[in-house]
């Protein structure tokens, strides 16, 4: 057995899995709480695509501060008529990991 080799390639593994389980947690926090029904990761449904709102706001120090704020608040007017409604079931905690998640995508 090569040991080095072995443990390069489990360390790999776990690395590889590291990366996607958070990802994968904030897809189904946003499921969970409900944020699915009205947007996709890369397709507009009644409000925008994720990859859509992560590519507006590349680059802005205050987005996701702002987006916290309307995920809990609820806001309108920037994606076009349809507002969003507030999501009073979504703690500031969540709403911090989910925006985070949403402005990482790509």
């Amino acid at each position: 057995m090569n040991f080095p080799r072995t443990f390069l390639a489990i360390f790999s593994l776990a690395a590889g899995l590291a990366v996607c389980a958070p990802a994968q947690a904030d897809l189904q926090l946003a499921t969970a709480k409900n944020c699915m029904a009205c947007h996709a990761v890369d397709k507009k449904l009644v409000g925008p695509a994720y990859k859509d709102i992560a590519a507006k706001y590349a680059g802005q120090t205050d987005a996701a501060a702002r987006l916290e704020s309307k995920v809990m608040k609820g806001g309108g007017g920037v994606w076009g008529p349809v507002p969003m409604p507030a999501n009073t079931q979504v703690s500031p905690a969540e709403a911090k990991q989910l925006v985070a998640w949403v402005l990482g995508q790509k």
